[in-house]
């Protein structure tokens, strides 16, 4: 029995750490994100210090999914074990504690743990991390009796080479786009569609006559009846997949319905004060050779000023509209990045270091 434990805490504990940090690999910009929000939540609730972690929550989540990565396979092969089993419960304690904070206080509804691909809420994320940590404490307290299963310099080679696989990977989908996209804003989704429930709601009442219980998917009027709670049954799939897009003219008129009409390239820029301008000429050469083809525009949540002085800077002269910053880093993750819209479908997204030409937006546009 305590061979089959111990078989199974080392393939559920490794496997899961590093399915979690290939997840979070493919897509650190969406890590630094959920870290920003963290310590956002954090300043407020327990010092303004945490403020200081912002600009560095990048490199933070890196470090964080690189030794993920790396204790997942330091536990699969049983690699010097006592030190990692350390990190590793120290590594347990911070996320349950973390997890168990935002379920209780309903301070982050996403704990991001793995990124957008499963989508788990806070008490989901607590019992997962409870379920773990058992499996992680049988590993720690054992881990004396655990015998490598490679040569010590073959199991340096292999964990050495997850942190140098991980940190080259983890750089390119920064430079670039994660490999796999899981948002609702990847190519081929229509985001009109998106943004309907895929089925209505589907509610059950209960009900208490004296003291017996009754529930029902329909309000019930019967004379006796006390209305007592009512829940939607399938509420993952009546709520839309995107509830928060809206733009915006400067005037404050609805713009939402024109992006959805004919063919838009999107050159999204959350905060124009951040936006890299490495790549601007290219944007900038793009829009020029689309002119009168593909009507082209900005999204951005900055301010007017900033936004104007940005365009005189850069003689970008192609009209801008307001949309939610989050929104902005959830369409496409690069600042600025550029997405094409046909009637509302997603045809591309581009990071600006992969700016396309203007050959390539016609072509996907036949």
């Amino acid at each position: 029995m305590r061979k089959f434990i111990d078989q199974f805490s080392r393939f559920f504990v490794g496997g899961l750490f590093i399915f979690s940090g290939l997840i979070k690999l493919n897509d650190p910009i969406g890590t630094q994100i959920k870290l920003e929000e963290y310590f956002e939540v954090f300043a407020l609730d327990f010092g303004s210090f945490f403020h200081y972690f912002i600009p560095w929550a990048l490199e933070i989540g890196m470090i964080m999914i690189v030794l993920e990565l790396a204790l997942g396979v330091a536990i699969l092969i049983f690699y010097k074990m006592s030190q990692t089993t350390w990190t590793l419960l120290g590594l347990m304690v911070f996320f349950t504690f973390l997890t168990f904070y935002s379920a209780y206080f309903n301070k982050v509804t996403d704990c991001g743990c793995f990124g957008d691909a499963i989508k788990l809420t806070p008490w989901e994320s607590f019992y997962k991390d409870i379920v773990l940590m058992v499996f992680v404490l049988h590993l720690f307290w054992y881990r004396k009796g655990f015998m490598p299963t490679l040569p010590s310099r073959v199991g340096h080679f292999f964990v050495g080479g997850t942190v140098i696989v991980s940190l080259f990977l983890g750089v390119y989908a920064i430079l670039h786009l994660p490999f796999i996209d899981f948002r609702a804003y990847r190519i081929g989704n229509s985001i009109p569609q998106q943004m309907i429930p895929s089925e209505s709601p589907i509610i059950e009442y209960t009900f208490e006559k004296g003291t017996e219980k009754i529930t029902s998917t329909k309000f019930l009027t019967e004379e006796g009846l006390k209305y007592v709670s009512s829940k939607v049954l399938n509420e993952e799939n009546a709520k839309p997949k995107i509830t928060d897009y809206l733009v915006t003219s400067p005037e404050g008129e609805d713009m939402t319905p024109y992006t959805f009409t004919g063919s838009k390239l999107l050159i999204t820029m959350y905060d124009v004060t951040k936006s890299s301008s490495e790549n601007i000429e290219d944007i900038k050469g793009l829009t020029k050779a689309l002119d009168g083809k593909v009507e082209a525009f900005v999204l951005t949540s900055s301010l007017a000023e900033q936004m104007e002085a940005f365009r005189h800077e850069h003689q970008l002269a192609i009209p801008y509209y307001y949309a939610d910053a989050t929104v902005l880093k959830t369409i496409i993750r690069s600042n600025p990045g550029i997405s094409l819209w046909k009637d509302g479908t997603v045809l591309g997204n581009w990071h600006h270091n992969d700016t396309p030409g203007a050959d390539t937006i016609l072509e996907l546009l036949k």
